[in-house]
């Protein structure tokens, strides 16, 4: 026989036998059970009575010192507001950081924490 009569008969028997293989799988893929799908879930209800274990305040404490105060005119930072913190950057700088000394502050406040509630975040050097 010649070759090319060899390889058409190769190419057809292996058409075959995945057409074979192929209907095998997808006829075992169908015969599969389909799992039920659980019942949803049962939460318990809500307690949705007041809690009256915290006091009602009438007034909040007063606040005895600023969180920030604007620098001094002379640029000079005001008693015990360390912190220094930039409006355009939203950026604050405390004591000992890389450009602590390079920065003007248009306010400074007492501590670091006083400045994120403020939305300012930590410079990163």
């Amino acid at each position: 026989m010649s070759p090319l009569i060899v390889a058409f008969r190769r190419t057809v028997l292996l058409v075959v036998v995945a057409a074979v293989v192929g209907t095998v799988v997808s006829r075992r893929r169908g015969s599969r059970s389909i799992p039920e799908p659980r019942s949803a879930p049962v939460w318990p209800p809500l307690d949705t009575t007041p809690n009256n274990t915290t006091p009602i305040v009438a007034d909040p404490p007063p606040i005895s010192e600023a969180a920030w105060l604007p620098p001094n005119a002379d640029g000079s930072l005001p008693d015990g507001h360390l912190v220094k913190a930039k409006d355009s950057s939203k950026i604050f700088h405390v004591p000992g950081g890389r450009f602590y000394d390079r920065t003007t502050p248009d306010r400074c406040y007492r501590s670091a924490v006083d400045a994120e509630a403020d939305g300012y975040r930590r410079s990163k050097t």
